[in-house]
């Protein structure tokens, strides 16, 4: 190989950024493109916080053992100890490079509790904007190191050579207007990689309700679809709990109010007060996410799709001190709940499920390497195996710069043995359904609609099978995308026709795939993933032996 090694990094979250950092370290030539400007990516939305074992009492097997349960049982039990493991040198790095986690009066990082973890290790920064104060540190690292960044250049596709990643098709400039989707103002280039790794985040936009930024169209799973890389368990799709609808706002947008308002003490009740919550698992409100999801969607059913409530008002002894606690340790939230004229001091907020986190995307290994040759995928684009069928709250953002550094440290190793090795895992093709003769016209708010309806929190056979006609004759119908925006549509609509296809092949219900005609789950906690528990773990450490082994040696 003549010339420096030249890697592409196609997105610019926490772990395209990761990514980025590592690999340039090792002398590899950089260019980060990403489809708006560099700070706008899916991490700057994450409010909860970042999991890692970070405190004396905590112990990496119970950060195992609650990520395993959440994930239903079908997580890698290998990447989730490598998730845990390396989570706190890489929590380490983000404090090097300036990222400020709250820490209390006496100088200790304030401990943070969500969903589904049997201990409080969310570490957050500025209350609730724990994902724009990463977003920040790292953007400002990478503007001081030598990568490349091309800001608005769109991913068209993959360059395959001889089955080999050779480079990029961008489509760089072209910011839609609002008023013309269809208008194209930018230009098609070609760049050549040694190494593409795509870090573009998931597909929100699938759905008609997301907290998803409108970049997330699955871009990323796209191109490697096309590309011939194999893509795993779409069909586990995270549909966060409690979302505040748009309503007055001028925003007009849904907006989420993360978990740890819950892992504060909010409780959720339905229209006549009842916490309903416990009706479902014996964790209520802190049960894992999809529980909690269907639990509001089943009790909206029973009073007319109404939303729920988010009752926070008694988390202090008077409405002054509950307003003062929610805007000091939920600034965001506040500020957001305010602008909808609501006081959430005195009174319970209006909350539904929104899409909000894919589990599934392009099988890696350990290293982000897939089954492409000098194709890598880190973030929410990948399924690395850590989440399985839910993800643990938090994890997100923990596997994001996990996986990324594992990957930016992979690039520079293969290149230097030349073996450029690729998994040997053979993509799966959807069933072709008929396309159905009865399909509207085709638009993005109807694909929306339609994957909402029809294969979002609760799905049929039925369902599906009329989403797969619907999607196959759109898919049928021949069109020339030229603007992004049609670009976009294209992705949507393939990643959509895959995700249909794997809910539809998953006929028993599991974590986040919940089937209406199959055999519900077992939501007893902790009951779902021992056997997977134990295998990570170790033989010596059972089960029964998680409430009397040794804690794990501190890590600040």
């Amino acid at each position: 190989m003549s010339g420096p090694l030249h890697a592409v990094v196609v997105g610019s979250g926490i772990a395209g950024l990761t990514v980025a950092l590592h690999a340039v370290q090792h002398g590899v030539q950089v260019t980060l493109v990403t489809k708006d400007v560099l700070e706008h990516a899916n991490t700057r939305y994450a409010q909860g916080g970042i999991a890692g074992v970070m405190f004396d009492d905590d112990r990496a097997e119970d950060h195992i053992r609650d990520t395993l349960t959440a994930g239903a049982g079908l997580s890698d039990p290998e990447a989730v100890r490598v998730l845990v493991d390396e989570g706190p040198a890489r929590i380490r790095e983000l404090i090097d490079i300036g990222v400020a986690f709250d820490r209390g009066e006496d100088g200790a990082f304030v401990k943070g509790l969500e969903a589904a973890h049997s201990y409080p290790r969310i570490l957050h920064s500025g209350g609730d904007a724990t994902g724009t104060a990463i977003e920040k540190a790292l953007v400002a690292r990478l503007r001081a190191s030598e990568v490349r960044v091309i800001e608005h250049a769109f991913l068209i596709d993959l360059i395959v050579s001889d089955g080999r990643v050779a480079g990029v098709e961008l489509l760089v400039g072209d910011v839609p207007a609002s008023t013309d989707r269809s208008v194209v103002r930018g230009v098609r280039e070609g760049m050549h990689a040694d190494a593409v790794v795509l870090a573009t985040g998931g597909a929100g936009e699938l759905y008609a309700h997301t907290t998803n930024p409108p970049v997330a169209t699955g871009d990323g799973i796209a191109a490697a679809l096309r590309a011939g890389a194999a893509v795993a368990d779409l069909e586990f799709f995270q549909f966060h709990p409690t979302v505040l609808e748009g309503g007055g706002s001028a925003l007009g947008e849904s907006f989420l109010v993360s978990e740890a308002v819950r892992g504060e003490g909010a409780t959720l009740i339905d229209e006549s007060g009842r916490r309903f919550a416990f009706d479902a698992h014996t964790d209520g409100e802190l049960a894992p996410r999809d529980v909690v999801a269907r639990a509001i969607a089943r009790q909206m059913e029973r009073q007319d799709g109404h939303p729920v409530l988010l009752d926070a008002t008694h988390l202090r002894p008077t409405p002054e001190e509950t307003a003062a606690f929610l805007a000091r340790r939920f600034p965001t939230i506040d500020a957001a709940v305010r602008e909808r004229g609501l006081d959430w001091a005195r009174q319970p907020i209006p909350v539904t499920p929104a899409a909000h986190y894919l589990m599934g995307g392009v099988v890696t290994d350990l290293d982000g390497r897939t089954s492409v040759a000098g194709l890598y995928a880190v973030g929410e684009v990948a399924r690395t195996g850590v989440h399985g069928a839910n993800r643990l709250a938090s994890n997100s953002l923990l596997e994001g710069a996990v996986f990324g550094a594992r990957a930016g440290d992979a690039i520079a190793a293969d290149a230097a043995s030349g073996a450029w090795p690729a998994l040997h895992v053979a993509p799966v093709a959807p069933i072709e359904a008929t396309p159905a003769a009865d399909a509207p016209p085709f638009a993005r708010a109807a694909l929306q609609r339609l994957m909402w309806e029809d294969a979002g929190l609760v799905r049929d056979a039925e369902g599906l099978a009329r989403a797969a006609g619907i999607l196959a004759a759109w898919r049928a119908t021949e069109r020339t995308p030229a603007a992004e925006a049609e670009f976009e549509d294209e992705n949507l609509l393939l990643v959509a026709q895959h995700l249909v296809a794997a809910a539809a092949t998953r006929t028993a219900s599991v974590g986040a795939h919940f089937r209406r005609d199959g055999a519900e789950p077992d939501e007893t906690p902790r009951n779902r993933s021992d056997a997977a528990a134990s295998a990570a773990i170790g033989a010596d450490i059972t089960p029964d032996a998680w409430s009397s082994a040794a804690p794990t040696e501190a890590v600040r």
